[in-house]
């Protein structure tokens, strides 16, 4: 699990590359997950916060970008 602190210090494209390393694995425990082979339950919430958490604080980087213009 990733602190919301840690994605803040990020850069954008940090954070691009992090989501789609994230939504990757994200795919791969759904396919396990249908397939019977998924283990850690758990690790399939904890992907999806993480994917939300670093959506959130990209939307707050564009929006402060925005205001700086």
């Amino acid at each position: 699990m990733t602190k919301a602190s840690d994605i803040r210090t990020k850069t954008v494209d940090e954070l691009g590359d992090e989501l789609l390393n994230l939504k990757k694995e994200q795919f791969n425990l759904r396919f396990q997950k249908a397939t019977g082979q998924l283990e850690n339950t758990a690790r399939v919430r904890q992907i999806r916060r993480d994917i939300a958490r670093i959506k959130t604080i990209q939307a707050q980087k564009a929006a402060t970008a925005a205001q700086a213009k």
